[in-house]
């Protein structure tokens, strides 16, 4: 059995929706998002979030899963970007860049985790949104809980400042970047590129537009020890960059992806990445199409239970 360990959490919260479509306020900054106008999207995401969660909870990780009826919450199903969890009982709650998104945070999970978890604070963020200042979580923040770096892709969905005082509260080290594809579009958020396990991580460096910027970052995750697998551009489109690591039954470590991420993979990245955990593809290709992936839907829980 592996040692447990901190980057890898054994449970996480979900979020069905029921209302699901790409969201016309997050399109115009989100290059991964995907036009859909079928009615049948809705029931199909409906579906999908039903089908991981029944796969995450047979190998073993423990979902906490949430229906949102909210119409005006297309995204709901991706509630990693409102709130966070931190070992030594601390959450985080977080400044939405879309207004429409705000209403995804709600107080029902927020207690769940006070019934279940040993949470000693809440520390809220959100009224930076007063001031233009957003920070949407571990979708912008890729943060490594063992060597305590919050790496973020600079944005609109990033403010400078918002990480700041995320990084003093929580005791990280802020690590940003500026981000450009072949059109010059930045990373809307941070887990769509790089994906930090505790053995390895994955990362579309080509995208850091500074070069000793990128070599920066490569040397940070390979001083932690860490094998590096570089994801091309394609494997980036494909969501391959959007995984995360969870502990499964008898503490076996797994990295949630999509299948189409997975499928992406070459066979020799997915033997770097067996060494210590095992894929677990699932199968989401409707919720794909709101630009956000598996990362995007698991809010990993890092609490110490009751």
């Amino acid at each position: 059995m592996p040692p447990p360990s901190l980057q890898a959490p054994a449970a996480v919260a979900m979020v069905r929706p029921h209302h699901f479509h790409p969201n016309p306020e997050t399109a115009a900054d989100n290059a991964f998002q995907r036009p859909a106008t079928a009615a049948s999207v809705a029931a199909q995401a409906h579906a999908e979030v039903t089908e991981a969660a029944a796969r995450l909870e047979a190998a073993g990780v423990r979902v906490h899963l949430f229906d949102s009826h909210d119409p005006a919450t297309p995204d709901a199903v991706f509630p990693n970007n409102w709130f966070s969890t931190h070992a030594g009982g601390h959450v985080a709650l977080y400044p939405m860049y879309a207004a429409n998104r705000r209403r995804e945070r709600r107080g029902d999970i927020i207690e769940m985790l006070k019934a279940r978890y040993r949470v000693q604070d809440v520390i809220d963020y959100s009224g930076l949104e007063h001031d233009g200042m957003f920070l949407e979580g571990t979708g912008a923040m890729v943060l490594d809980h063992i060597g305590r770096i919050a790496y973020t892709a600079q944005s609109n969905r990033a403010d400078p400042v918002a990480l700041e005082r995320f990084c003093t509260h929580f005791n990280f080290e802020p690590m940003a970047f500026a981000t450009a594809d072949a059109q010059g579009r930045p990373c809307y958020h941070t887990n769509v590129m790089l994906c930090v396990g505790t053995d390895f991580a994955l990362g579309g460096f080509h995208l850091i537009a500074d070069l000793r910027r990128r070599e920066a970052v490569h040397a940070r995750l390979r001083e932690s020890g860490r094998d590096v697998i570089e994801l091309d551009a394609r494997q980036i489109g494909e969501f391959a960059g959007n995984a995360l690591e969870l502990t499964g039954r008898g503490g076996q470590r797994l990295l949630a992806l999509s299948e189409r991420a997975a499928a992406s993979l070459s066979t020799a990245q997915k033997a770097v990445i067996e060494r210590s955990a095992t894929l677990l593809p699932l199968r989401v290709p409707t919720i794909e199409l709101a630009g956000g992936s598996v990362r995007c839907m698991l809010a990993g829980i890092h609490l110490a239970p009751r």
